[in-house]
């Protein structure tokens, strides 16, 4: 598995990772464009993808703008090796780096993403609209679970 900065040149395949998923589905996958990706990965904020064998399979995505994760998505067939995990460290180091504080990110409850957020150090804060749990990490949180 090689870990590495996301390009505008991995959107396509950012996009099959993102429609691969079976929770946390888009109703409409129309909804999140080539143009959305590009601007989080180069204005508002940076991302990583994960490639086995050339292939993405995973990507994270922060957004400094909204102070929150925009996006982590594994292919399902990958679920459960670490590379959320791996995306997570690289990520979070990076957007503390930039001196930010704390950021959020929300998931629908009862998936395997609400349970990857609780067991990595995300403390649930309430709900984020009228479906989704809202997940918070501060910087002091992140420093404490890296020692």
């Amino acid at each position: 598995m090689i870990f590495r900065e996301a390009t505008i040149e991995d959107i396509r395949d950012i996009q099959q990772v993102r429609h691969s998923v079976q929770e946390n589905m888009l109703i409409d996958p129309t909804r999140v464009t080539n143009e959305d990706v590009a601007s989080y990965l180069t204005h508002r904020g940076k991302g990583w993808v994960c490639e086995n064998e050339g292939s993405i399979v995973g990507f994270a995505i922060a957004d400094l703008e909204d102070n929150n994760i925009w996006a982590l998505f594994i292919k399902p067939e990958y679920e459960g090796f670490g590379i959320g995990k791996a995306l997570q460290i690289r990520m979070l180091d990076w957007y503390f780096a930039q001196g930010k504080e704390r950021l959020w990110l929300s998931t629908e409850p009862g998936t395997r993403a609400e349970r990857f957020y609780r067991n990595t150090g995300w403390t649930h804060t309430g709900k984020h609209g009228d479906q989704e749990l809202k997940f918070e990490m501060t910087r002091e949180q992140w420093e404490r679970l890296k020692r």
